[in-house]
């Protein structure tokens, strides 16, 4: 019976990824495989690319954590771009670029993780009642390759996460996180560096 459950949700699991590869609006490499239906939203003019051989997970079948909800992608400006490199596997994240996002190949980026390149508002400090109209245009935010992110973990606008990091659970990142480096904590501070 474990069995037959088994290649039910591979069956199932492949299905939507070919919904995917024949449907939506976005670039995908070969041997992209989606676990569950993410959430793909993006403007006409917005470009969504993901890599060979990457998983975007939104089940937690399996998966050794519990996530809270599917992988979002969402490219939500004219010319944002999300672009997922090569060998990655993302689980239960959510990556809303208003300007652009960019994940090197072979990255490891666990659930609940939120990666957006802006604010939502701008901050208005001498008229804060503005910030109900404003809007953010975002801060690039560029992840290295070989990066371990944790679960829980949000990467603001402008940030850099240098190749062969981790950032540990439960960090808030923002600024520049130096290659070969573990990170951790709200502000993420360097914990320890490996040559």
């Amino acid at each position: 019976m474990k069995k037959i459950k088994h290649i039910f949700k591979f069956l199932k699991n492949t299905l939507i990824t070919n919904y995917i590869y024949l449907s939506k609006d976005i670039v995908l490499g070969r041997k992209v495989f989606f676990k569950q239906m993410p959430y793909i939203l993006k403007h006409k003019n917005a470009i969504i690319e993901i890599g060979d051989n990457t998983i975007i997970n939104s089940s937690n079948y399996g998966y050794h954590i519990n996530m809270f909800s599917r992988c979002k992608l969402y490219a939500d400006r004219e010319n944002a771009l999300i672009k997922i490199g090569e060998n990655c596997r993302i689980h239960g994240t959510c990556i809303h670029a208003y300007n652009k996002i960019e994940i090197g190949r072979n990255c490891l980026i666990a659930a609940n993780t939120q990666i957006i390149d802006g604010n939502g508002h701008n901050l208005c400090m001498d008229e804060p009642e503005k910030r109900l109209i404003s809007s953010d245009i975002g801060k690039e935010i560029i992840i290295g390759k070989n990066v371990w992110i944790g679960a829980n973990t949000i990467i603001l606008g402008g940030s850099v996460v240098g190749e062969g990091s981790i950032i540990m659970a439960g960090s808030v990142v923002k600024g520049i996180v130096k290659p070969k480096c573990i990170y951790g904590g709200n502000p993420a501070k360097l914990i320890k560096k490996y040559d």
